[in-house]
């Protein structure tokens, strides 16, 4: 297996295709990692939660990551890393629309309402959740991909593992 450096470029393709991934917040010296439904647009990524520790630890620290990740078998597969900042959006009605048009990018998304959801309904609330839209301003950008070998590297216009 070979692994290269993702160009930029080819992560901001990989986060147009992807929907999915992780998002890593802190809270003092406690990391916590949450799977989350995302859309990419310019450069933010767009998301949806309820009010939760997710929410709140990102009010506390702004500073995030998230990662994506397509795996085709164990040995192909593309990485990628988002560092940036949380920005809580407010409500829809005063919403520009660049925000508007990226948040029907997620609504459109299969299930970008699930994680929420489930976590709202494991807090036992018994109102329905508050939803926090949000997006997060892109900072850094890295990636990673492996091929099986050699053949397939060329074949996909990567030169020597980075």
């Amino acid at each position: 297996m070979l692994i290269y450096d993702m160009t930029p470029e080819d992560c901001r393709k990989t986060l147009q295709r992807e929907n999915f991934g992780r998002l890593a917040c802190a809270n003092g010296n406690q990391p916590y990692i949450v799977p989350i439904y995302f859309a990419h647009k310019g450069e933010y990524l767009y998301g949806f939660s309820s009010l939760g520790q997710k929410i709140a630890w990102m009010r506390g620290n702004p500073n995030v990551c998230i990662q994506t990740d397509t795996i085709s078998s164990g040995d192909e597969w593309s990485s990628v890393i988002v560092t940036g900042r949380y920005e809580e959006l407010p409500d829809i009605a005063e919403w520009p629309e660049d925000v508007l048009e990226a948040y029907e990018l997620i609504r459109n998304r299969a299930m970008w309402w699930q994680p929420s959801y489930a976590s709202a309904v494991l807090r036992d609330t018994s109102q329905p959740p508050t939803p926090v839209h949000y997006r997060i301003h892109v900072g850094q950008i890295t990636g990673r991909r492996a091929f099986p070998g050699t053949a397939e590297a060329t074949a996909a216009g990567y030169g020597a593992p980075g």
